[in-house]
C-alpha cells in the first residue's frame, strides 16, 4: 500500500503514475482514506503534489490518482487558467508546504479550450466571466494555429505546456525551486474515457 510520502520530484511523479494506472485497471487501494489518516493528518498537511487542473467535474484528482486526504494540494479553475490567485496557491503548496511537484492538468474536450477555438473562428463570444476564460484561453489556441495544429485536443496540449511555461516564468519562488532541484512541473493531458494520462510538458525531472 503506497502510504509513505514521497520526498523528491520523481518519487512523487512515480506515485501519481502508479495511481492512475490502479484506476485505469480498476485496481484502486483507496491509500489515506481511512478514519487513521484523518487523525494523522489533522495537525497538519504535507501534501506530495501539488495539481494545479481544470474544474471538470470529471477530473477528480484523488480519484483517479488514487490518492488520499493529505496527498494532494488541489488548484482548480475552468480551463486551469492561472491568475494572481492560483500563483499565490501553488507557490504556497511548494514553498510553505514542500511539495517537490508541481502538476497542471488539462483534459481532452476542454470546453473552455473549445470555446475559445469557437470564438477564434468568428463563432459567438461567451457572455459574463466566462468570456474572461476564454480570453486568457485564447493565446494557447493563436499559438496553436501559428503551429498549424487544428483540432481540439491539439489546443488542449498547447494550452497545457503553455500553463507550465507560464507558472515558472511568472513565479520567482517556483523558478527557483525548479532551479534547485527541490521541485519539478509537469503538463498532463487526461482522457476522460479512458482514464489515462499523457505527459506533455515537463521541467525538472530527472528520470
Amino acid at each position: 500500500m503506497p502510504d509513505l510520502t514521497p520526498s523528491s520530484p520523481d518519487e512523487a511523479y512515480t506515485a501519481l503514475l502508479d495511481g492512475n494506472a490502479r484506476f485505469v485497471q480498476g485496481d484502486r487501494l483507496h491509500p489515506n482514506q481511512d478514519a487513521d489518516r484523518r487523525s494523522e493528518s489533522a495537525p497538519g498537511q504535507r501534501p506530495f503534489a501539488v495539481l494545479f487542473g481544470c474544474s471538470d467535474s470529471r477530473l477528480a484528482a484523488e480519484i483517479i490518482f488514487d490518492r488520499g486526504l493529505g496527498d494532494l494540494f488541489v488548484v482548480r479553475t475552468a480551463g486551469h487558467v492561472p491568475g494572481a490567485e492560483v500563483l499565490g496557491s501553488v507557490e504556497y503548496g511548494v514553498h510553505a508546504l514542500g511539495a517537490p511537484l508541481v502538476v497542471v492538468l488539462g483534459h481532452d474536450s476542454c470546453g473552455a479550450v473549445t470555446a475559445a477555438a469557437e470564438a477564434d473562428r468568428g463563432g459567438t463570444w461567451p457572455a459574463g466571466y466566462i468570456g474572461d476564460v476564454v480570453e486568457r484561453v485564447m493565446p494557447s489556441v493563436l499559438s496553436g494555429r501559428a503551429k498549424g495544429l487544428t483540432e481540439v485536443d491539439q489546443f488542449v496540449d498547447e494550452h497545457i505546456q503553455r500553463t507550465v511555461d507560464g507558472l515558472v516564468g511568472r513565479s520567482a519562488l517556483l523558478a527557483d525551486a525548479v532551479e534547485a532541484g527541490r521541485c519539478a512541473v509537469v503538463g498532463l493531458s487526461y482522457r476522460l474515457a479512458e482514464g489515462t494520462v499523457n505527459c506533455v510538458a515537463q521541467r525538472g525531472l530527472k528520470g
